[in-house]
């Protein structure tokens, strides 16, 4: 008799710990993340404690007490207002998924109220809709839902991961346009689609299309988008000299024969500007024979640098485009050859200077306005040799012409009367002392 009592106080003692109120809390949560445990209570219980517990609730069981706020991987908040205690699970493994208990403490039996958490990995899908397009263009991603979901709201987000994707969402039904995304809902076929203008390499990868829910994991499809770079029959690098003529050879497919052929220059196609209309360097010639085209360039400058692209299909398609990198080495200086009797009479110039500005003067004021007139003289004889450097002939005219004058300089010191120098003098002297006068 004494163990059946002590049996049937054990079984109270159970029943306190698995009473159930109505209903069962279901929770998904992902593999690595959290997830939250929301629980209701009654009016009346604002003050009472709650905790969470997993099993029969025994005290061992018992995860965390709203009187800790926090234990272990485990926190706790009480919205008396709305009469609702949250828990959160951090760091979510496998094993903590199963059956936990909300229980409010009370005198004689507590309160419990069921919960199912369930775990999910945090990857999708095990199907994916593989699509392929060209850089420069547009594609359109087509994301199916229930129709019970028709108002809910529905993103995509880059990768594969679901428990971030609607906080990095690229767009939303709530923005519907951002950037190069835009998203259209057809509540009634049940289906959103996001199109992306401009698609650039780097849009390749993996997207995830979500639909909220508020009740339960958000639910998802999956998208593997692949760029390919938009080209060519052929893509080349050249590379000119500026000032001198430049061939570029353009193929097409032979079926393009009556098609208007052009080149244009931009870093990309769909920004470039059609050169053979702007630029009269540029002529273009048509060879049916080989099903190509020339364009050749009469001078090149530096600016001509840059990307060009020849073609003969205005429609773009990938294929049908030679892309053209075009590099313009500076043109290098061609110098000429002074004349030799230019040479020599510069030499001659530049010895007699130096010698005279060692000699000693006889008359320091005579020789200060002589040398004065030399240096001036000398001066113009340099500036009119450099401005016929190039014109040989008129150069060896001026310096016959010059050399003559040299050899009559003496005669000017006639004019000086009573002063007048010995004539007995060398062509150094002459030079040193005489006047010059440069003929225009």
């Amino acid at each position: 008799m004494w163990i059946l009592q002590n049996l049937l106080f054990t079984l109270c003692i159970a029943l306190r710990y698995v009473t159930s109120a109505v209903g069962v809390i279901h929770v998904t949560g992902y593999v690595g993340n959290e997830v939250n445990v929301s629980c209701s209570y009654g009016k009346g219980y604002e003050s009472y404690e709650k905790y969470l517990c997993k099993n029969d609730c025994g005290n061992s069981d018992v995860l965390i007490k709203t009187s800790e706020s926090r234990k272990n991987k485990y926190a706790i908040h009480d919205d008396r207002t709305a009469r609702i205690f949250t828990t959160t699970i951090s760091d979510l493994h496998s094993v903590d998924a199963g059956k936990y208990w909300c229980g409010v403490s009370r005198i004689g039996k507590d309160i419990y109220t069921e919960v199912e958490l369930k775990l999910m990995p945090d990857s999708c899908c095990d199907n994916m809709t593989k699509l392929e397009k060209y850089e420069g263009y547009s594609e359109s991603i087509s994301c199916p839902y229930e129709i019970q979901y028709q108002n809910n709201l529905k993103y995509i987000c880059r990768g594969n991961q679901p428990s971030t994707c609607r906080q990095q969402a690229l767009i939303t039904s709530h923005s519907r346009k951002h950037g190069r995304f835009r998203l259209d809902d057809d509540k009634v076929s049940g289906k959103f689609t996001v199109t992306i203008n401009n698609l650039v390499k780097t849009d390749s990868g993996s997207y995830l299309c979500g639909v909220q829910r508020n009740s339960d994991l958000d639910v998802f499809s999956a998208v593997e988008l692949e760029v390919k770079e938009w080209c060519c029959v052929k893509s080349t690098k050249i590379n000119g000299t500026a000032g001198h003529p430049l061939t570029l050879q353009c193929p097409y497919p032979p079926q393009h024969l009556d098609n208007r052929k052009f080149l244009c220059k931009g870093d990309h196609r769909n920004n470039c500007t059609d050169i053979l209309r702007s630029r009269s360097r540029f002529t273009l010639q048509d060879d049916a024979a080989s099903s190509s085209f020339t364009v050749r360039v009469t001078e090149l400058e530096a600016a001509d640098a840059g990307t060009y692209w020849c073609g003969s299909d205005s429609q773009w398609r990938v294929g049908n485009y030679t892309k053209i990198q075009l590099s313009v080495d500076a043109g290098h200086y061609v110098g000429y050859t002074v004349p030799p009797l230019l040479l020599l009479l510069m030499c001659v110039f530049a010895v007699l200077v130096y010698k005279c500005k060692h000699q000693k003067a006889k008359d320091n004021e005579t020789v200060m306005n002589i040398n004065a007139q030399n240096e001036d003289a000398l001066e113009e004889v340099m500036r009119v040799a450099e401005n016929h450097i190039y014109e040989s002939q008129e150069v060896v005219i001026y310096s016959n012409k010059e050399t003559a004058e040299l050899q009559n300089a003496g005669n000017d010191y006639e004019d000086l009367g009573e002063d007048e120098p010995d004539l007995n003098v060398t062509t150094e002297e002459i030079f040193c002392n005489g006047n010059f006068h440069i003929a225009n």
